[in-house]
């Protein structure tokens, strides 16, 4: 099987990141688990069988469950969730696909689903099964409409922005300003979709905000996670977020625990230099491990630690606070979404008892789930 992620090139020339915040220099503690709030942790979804990697709540609580084509066992890749049980969505066909077909109109390997406040789910199929290359140029966005359930649009990307090594793996939607980013976690490296025409851009490939930093030993099962290989877990961009006004997108490697942002607003000129873009990336210091992220209307943003089985806040001057801890229902939180009614979503997909990482081994703690926490 091939290994979960390739390993960007050594970084070696410092790197000096602008910052108009002095305050966000410092570093930032969680507190401790034993501080940790009350909130009660219920189960929405179980699957006993499939991995799940990404969730999505929309209005009327409809939730939505992505599965990413990881293993050999794979049967759905996008489904809803109708009265505890999965529902392949929009419908069978676009979950059919088999290997050897084409993989341009099918999910291939969905890697994330997220709503957004107009009514459509955005589908993020990186195309990498087993997490390898991308499958026969199939890596696409699918935007569907909730209303009626049908494909409103496919984005597909050219070589120059999401090649066979890209592997898309989370997206936010301004539908203010009509622009998507997405996370590349193999190079590292965001891309640019402007949703109402269609172009794209690849940006910050090369700088080191993206990249895992070499010397953070990730170790959510007590030691440093190993590939197959014997070389140390790197996970390059993964988790984004937008701010609630839409002015700032955060981002960070998954393996390590820097935080980063930038403003938008130079993001949607296609017309700038990555020289500025990376002149003008922030570093907001260090905090926790994660793998997705997520703002909520008062700009806070949540992560899940993923090394303490815990999420934790971080309020909008920076403070960090775990509001929950659990090491039996918290494995690796993966994916968010906020419910209308005040709950964060949580996927828990147990990536570190994954077999990459224990000699072909499954370790799971079945079932996989879906829980919520009641935030606000």
């Amino acid at each position: 099987m091939k290994t979960y992620i390739e390993i960007g090139i050594v970084l070696i020339v410092a790197f000096t990141i602008s910052c108009n915040n002095p305050s966000s220099k410092k570093q930032v503690n969680a507190v401790s688990s034993d501080d940790a709030g009350n909130e009660k942790i219920e189960q929405v979804f179980a699957d006993s069988t499939y991995q799940l990697t990404g969730v999505a709540v929309a209005e009327d609580n409809r939730l939505f469950v992505n599965y990413p084509y990881w293993l050999e066992k794979h049967k759905y890749s996008v489904v809803e969730v109708i009265k505890g049980r999965p529902t392949p969505y929009p419908d069978a066909e676009w979950n059919s696909f088999k290997k050897g077909e084409d993989g341009q109109n099918k999910f291939v390997c969905v890697q994330a689903v997220v709503t957004d406040d107009k009514g459509f789910l955005w589908v993020v199929d990186a195309a990498g099964i087993g997490l390898g290359k991308v499958y026969n140029k199939s890596n696409k966005i699918v935007k569907i409409n909730l209303k009626t359930n049908q494909i409103e649009h496919i984005y597909r990307f050219p070589e120059n922005v999401a090649g066979e090594n890209v592997y898309l793996n989370d997206i936010r939607v301004d539908t203010v300003n009509g622009f998507a980013y997405i996370t590349n976690s193999n190079t590292g490296g965001i891309i640019i979709l402007n949703t109402k025409t269609g172009s794209s851009k690849f940006v910050l490939g090369d700088s080191p905000a993206v990249k895992s930093d070499p010397a953070y030993h990730f170790s959510p099962l007590g030691k440093e996670l190993l590939k197959g290989d014997g070389t140390p877990l790197k996970v390059n961009s993964d988790g984004i977020a937008l701010t609630p006004d839409k002015k700032w997108l955060y981002f960070k490697a998954l393996t390590d625990d820097n935080l980063y942002r930038i403003k938008t607003e130079l993001l949607r000129q296609f017309d700038i230099s990555d020289e500025i873009l990376n002149k003008n990336v922030e570093s907001l210091g260090k905090f926790t491990t994660t793998d997705g992220m997520i703002f909520d209307k008062k700009g806070n943003l949540y992560f899940g630690d993923l090394e303490k089985n815990s999420i934790v806040k971080i309020t909008p001057d920076l403070k960090m606070q775990t509001i929950v801890q659990n090491d039996n229902e918290l494995i690796w939180p993966d994916s968010y979404s906020i419910s209308e009614d005040g709950y964060l979503y949580v996927s828990v997909s147990q990536i570190q008892n994954s077999p990459w990482f224990h000699q072909e081994k499954e370790l799971f703690k079945k079932p996989f789930k879906v829980v919520k926490i009641k935030i606000n």
